[in-house]
């Protein structure tokens, strides 16, 4: 890994955190799911970097649909003997021989337009990947597995209204669109019956809008498309209003959240995970990135019914039970502090002549 990068400052950070034991990942064998999205390829970047400044023998296996690409992804780790690839996919997943010891499944479609298209495939994978994942933590008895779910699984909460763990979202079926929040539904139900019913050791992490050094150059989430346009000093055009309310989540946040769940969390329970001193509305998001980023901001509004853009909502998480946990963020500088480090890291990579 490059020195002085912003990917190396997050990772040194990261390993740095005091409420993260780290010792329990000693010899351990992690197998993560989603390992070439962001989230995945933060926590693998996190767990090797421990693994040499720690000296801890762990072994992480990163579930992968394409070897080459994952190759690629993780290119500073080539060589690197403790990471190992695994090609197959949570639909199919393939056999593991030997110790299985954590999981963290974050395999999950994430494109908006997707869930729209192929509803089907949103809800199959999310299911059947699930109860695979599942079933081998049951059959390995792993000390602790994280299953990734989102925000969305809320639904449409009250403006003003603080959102915690205890709620559930009434969700309608007949909007494709909900093949996602309502499938995150679904697997949740799952942990929470492996955990009652078979000890299985399970937590489920209720992620806000995450974001990050690592996010690829293509990404259509809107988080991506800020951070590409500060780096390329273009103007932010939003297709909506902006009035959805949110929270917002670094990579580096959400990965220290993750593993502190995974070690420390109550089997069959949700944590809801977000930096709440972020919480404000799309155009104001976009407004404060365009001023610490030198460029403007553009409305040309589309109906969300043809968009494939959720409607409004505002989602304001509670985050007591992870802080009770010993969580706390890396940066405080808001929005413009973690969106900055975004924006500089696609532009080292962009500089470095990488593809992203």
């Amino acid at each position: 890994m490059k020195t002085d990068t912003v990917l190396q400052q997050d990772m040194e950070n990261i390993c740095s955190v005091d409420f993260i034991d780290w010792n329990r990942f000693n010899g351990k064998t992690i197998l993560i799911t989603g390992a070439t999205g962001l989230i995945g390829f933060t926590i693998v970047n996190a767990l090797l970097y421990a693994n040499k400044k720690r000296d801890l023998n762990l072994t992480v296996l990163a579930l992968v649909r394409s070897e080459s690409r994952a190759k690629e992804r993780f290119a500073e780790h080539n060589g690197d003997s403790s990471l190992k690839f695994v090609v197959g996919s949570v639909e199919d997943l393939p056999d593991f021989e030997g110790a299985v010891d954590f999981i963290i499944h974050g395999a999950s479609q994430t494109a908006s337009r997707m869930m729209v298209e192929q509803p089907v495939e949103t809800i199959l994978t999310a299911v059947k990947g699930t109860k695979n994942l599942l079933d081998l933590a049951k059959e390995k008895n792993v000390e602790g597995m994280v299953y990734l779910s989102s925000m969305e699984m809320y639904g449409h909460p009250e403006r003003g209204h603080k959102v915690t763990e205890d709620e559930a979202g009434a969700i309608s079926p007949l909007n494709v669109r909900n093949s996602y929040p309502i499938s995150k539904q679904q697997c949740e139900s799952l942990c929470c019956s492996y955990a009652s019913e078979y000890g299985v050791s399970v937590m489920i992490a209720r992620l806000t809008q995450t974001f990050g050094p690592g996010v690829n150059y293509n990404d259509t989430r809107v988080f991506a498309y800020f951070g590409k346009c500060v780096a390329e000093k273009k103007d932010i055009v939003l297709k909506t209003k902006g009035e959805t309310e949110r929270s917002y989540l670094y990579t580096a946040d959400a990965t220290t959240a993750i593993l502190a769940v995974m070690l420390n969390g109550k089997s069959g329970d949700a944590y809801n995970m977000a930096d709440e001193n972020t919480y404000c509305s799309i155009a104001e998001v976009a407004q404060r990135v365009a001023e610490s980023g030198g460029v403007k901001v553009r409305f040309e509004t589309q109906n969300t019914a043809v968009s494939c853009y959720p409607d409004a909502v505002y989602m304001d998480l509670d985050t007591s039970k992870l802080k009770a946990l010993g969580w706390k963020v890396l940066y405080s500088g808001g929005l413009q502090e973690i969106y900055g480090r975004m924006a500089t890291h696609i532009t080292e990579e962009l500089h470095s002549g990488k593809s992203l």
